[in-house]
């Protein structure tokens, strides 16, 4: 039987493996089923061992769940049968299920977790230093199904994890992989939250994968959503007839947006579904860190809502507090419970504190989305560089605010989808400058503070929209620009894993030095990014303008030779090769209120980086 404990603990909110005690577990004498359904008459299992016919369970006292042992086996189907309090039947998945059938089926199946043998301890051990915030972090965010179609979870952890190594990406980014039953949802409409979708293989060869990645030092971040599910019978809605895991009110409980539900944060075992939901994808596949979707959402009561439409909450604000109060408990647990595991906020407005700690009032997280910096820098570059000059401040913004938060700079599926183009389709002019205007985006991506992830597809100069029906285009790639921009998207991020400058201080206004923002004619901006006691250097310029500037003065900190360690224009790149024969001295002209200055060729539709000389003996920088 389930421990009197654990059901003490789950009704108040504070079980933290609850998968271990509800949902299907093989024991002495066939399978334990355990179920929370606390207004249901009757609660039934259905399936394969009894011929689909009704096997009733037993109530445990007050506690709401509902157990009992039958005689199945692991791969049998099941579902549980529930007569709610009117009398109507309903028929469900298990909430706790480990595994369901493939869509459009929605039968649970009886899986034990158990039989992966890990590899990955090295790893492990190291995991806390690589993920902490002065890391270098560039991540590849993935849609599984459609990276390279008919692929299973066994064939990515040789393909997928070969191609991300191969390009020096230090994480990757699944997009979710519960099991949802609606393809084009890419997973963020779920149905199963301990249940790792049957599209592509078990869910150990889904361990086998994230070991493959891990074996090969790379780490896995996973998307996660607690913000809403689907109205799917078979799921979560409306679970024992009532409104069990969301709102009753609809003003508080459906998402006009995505015509979904919202959860219940005010309910304990809400909570703790969700909570130990986290939990269970780091311990059981040792997933590295959660990216955590829609949190503006659940942070506001008004969310996409008109007036009227909304209920204030009990000091008549608009903050979810019920919402906020979870978000607190899951970062503190994830800390507490998974070392060196990250939790990621995709958080779109300013709300205060989304990364600092608890303690302090904050929610947290160790990472924000940095919604602003993508939408400015986007909004930028898709302009004709003949009128940037005019939107100069789209580029300047986001460093007033830089260091508020941690922050992520994302360039997500979602800027690449809906009409949107693809990242090279958004660029302006003919195909050359398009291909120019991509590699300045990847670069001004890794030079701005921040960590930063890109998603598939636009480290090939993919032409088309993704399409989640169909594979990348890889089929560019026999064009020299696109694989000059895939050779691009490698080099810099090993440029940003080795160099300390570009990864030590994301966080800290030490670790950021304006020369000149103030050229809006010529839409030139030039900075230095600098380790944590400026022992190292690395000074950015960047032209977004087709016009080659020669002649082009930039203060310099320091005197000694600035070797070109980064050309984008290069022609290795698919550019011009227009550049600074490998580097140049600086001259003790002063400019820009530096001591030195280098009189550079810019290239066009470029950045250059330079590698700033070592600072002399004895002498303050």
């Amino acid at each position: 039987m389930i421990p009197e404990e654990d059901l003490y603990l789950f009704n108040n909110g504070n079980l933290k493996r609850a998968w271990k005690a509800l949902g299907a577990h093989v024991v002495q004498g066939g399978v334990r089923f355990g179920l929370w359904a606390p207004n249901a008459r009757r609660v039934s299992v259905t399936g394969d061992f009894n011929g689909w016919r009704p096997q009733r369970l037993d109530p445990r006292g007050s506690t709401g769940v509902w157990e009992g042992v039958l005689r199945a086996k692991p791969g049998d189907h099941y579902k549980y049968e529930l007569i709610d309090y009117e009398g109507a039947k309903r028929v469900k998945s298990d909430p706790f299920g480990f595994r369901m059938d493939v869509r459009p089926k929605t039968a649970s199946v009886v899986w034990p977790l158990e039989g992966h043998a890990w590899q990955d301890g090295a790893w492990a051990r190291e995991r806390g230093r690589k993920q902490a915030a002065n890391a270098p972090m560039r991540i590849y965010e993935v849609h599984l199904g459609s990276w390279r179609k008919g692929r299973t979870y066994r064939d990515l952890a040789k393909e997928l994890v070969e191609y991300v190594s191969g390009l020096g990406f230090t994480h990757v980014e699944m997009m979710p992989v519960m099991e949802h039953p609606y393809d084009a949802s890419w997973g963020y409409q779920v149905c199963g939250y301990y249940a790792a979708t049957s599209r592509w293989g078990t869910p150990q060869e889904l361990m086998a994968l994230v070991d493959a990645f891990h074996q090969a030092g790379i780490g896995v971040l996973v998307d996660w959503v607690p913000a809403h599910f689907p109205k799917d019978e078979h799921g979560l809605a409306a679970f024992d007839g009532t409104r069990l895991f969301e709102h009753e009110d609809p003003r508080r409980g459906v998402h006009t947006d995505w015509d979904t539900l919202i959860f219940n944060y005010g309910r304990p075992e809400v909570r703790n579904f969700l909570a130990s939901s986290a939990l269970f994808w780091l311990e059981e596949f040792h997933f590295d860190g959660l990216r955590v979707d829609a949190v503006a959402s659940m942070l506001y009561r008004d969310y996409s809502r008109k007036e009227g439409e909304w209920i204030p909450n009990e000091r008549g604000g608009r903050e979810d507090l019920e919402a906020i109060g979870f978000l607190r408990g899951l970062t503190d647990l994830v800390h507490a419970e998974a070392p060196g595991a990250i939790v990621v906020a995709e958080e779109s407005t300013a709300f205060p504190g989304c990364t600092s700690p608890t303690k302090t009032g904050g929610l947290g997280f160790d990472l924000k989305w940095n919604m602003g910096w993508m939408h400015d820098s986007l909004a930028f570059l898709e302009k004709d560089p003949l009128y940037r000059k005019f939107h100069h401040d789209r580029l300047t913004f986001a460093l007033y605010y830089a260091f508020h938060e941690k922050y992520l700079k994302p360039l997500s599926h979602d800027e690449v989808v809906h009409l949107k183009k693809s990242l090279l389709d958004k660029m302006p002019g003919d195909g050359w400058q398009k291909h120019a205007n991509l590699r300045l985006l990847h670069a001004w991506q890794a030079a701005h503070p921040g960590k930063s992830l890109l998603f598939m597809g636009g480290e090939i100069g993919q032409w088309t929209e993704w399409n989640h029906d169909a594979e990348l285009e890889w089929a560019v790639l026999g064009d020299a620009k696109h694989r000059g921009l895939s050779l691009l998207v490698g080099d810099l991020n090993r440029l940003v894993r080795d160099r300390r400058a570009l990864h030590e201080t994301d966080h800290d206004w030490k670790g950021f030095q304006w020369i000149d923002f103030s050229d809006v004619d010529q839409s030139v901006i030039s900075f230095v990014r600098w380790s944590e006691e400026r022992e190292e250097g690395v000074l950015w310029a960047f032209n977004f303008t087709p016009e080659i500037r020669k002649g082009y003065r930039i203060g310099a900190p320091r005197a000694g030779r600035y070797e070109e360690i980064l050309n984008t224009d290069a022609a290795s790149y698919g550019g011009s090769g227009v550049g600074n024969m490998g580097g140049l001295p600086a001259t003790d002209e002063v400019a820009h209120g530096q001591p030195h200055s280098l009189m550079l060729t810019l290239p066009p539709l470029a950045a250059v980086a330079f590698a700033v000389p070592p600072k002399p003996p004895d002498v303050e920088t």
